[in-house]
């Protein structure tokens, strides 16, 4: 689960991209995404990351975060052409588009993680 810092639920349902093959398909080749999904990436260190949309059918919202887990960056990319790079990242987020902007997601915010009942 992702919640903001006020506890309101981002996503209920994340699935985590903390393998290299996990995070080079990442949301390639799905017809589409429900609204309360999340795709987290999780780096092995903070670095320059991007996102590109190379066989994603559908539009998305990614959040890039730095360790802390504080919203560096809020990009909507479009699919198949779309790309989007943010400075030092530690964790990324892909959602379906406009979730980001439903859920009143800003720059920096801190977003907390909970996962198989840890505290990410």
């Amino acid at each position: 689960m992702i919640l903001k810092a006020n506890g309101n639920c981002v996503s209920s349902h994340v699935e985590i991209a903390d393998t290299l093959y996990k995070q080079i398909k990442g949301l390639m080749f799905r017809k589409n995404i429900d609204n309360d999904y999340a795709l987290l990436f999780i780096l092995e260190k903070e670095k320059f990351s991007s996102v590109h949309m190379l066989f994603v059918n559908f539009p998305i919202d990614v959040l890039f975060l730095d360790e802390n887990k504080k919203i560096l960056n809020i990009s909507s990319i479009r699919p198949w052409i779309g790309f989007s790079y943010s400075s030092k990242t530690k964790y990324i987020i892909e959602m379906k588009a406009g979730e980001a902007r439903k859920k009143r997601l800003e720059i920096g915010e801190t977003l907390m993680f909970r996962l198989k009942n840890k505290n990410t």
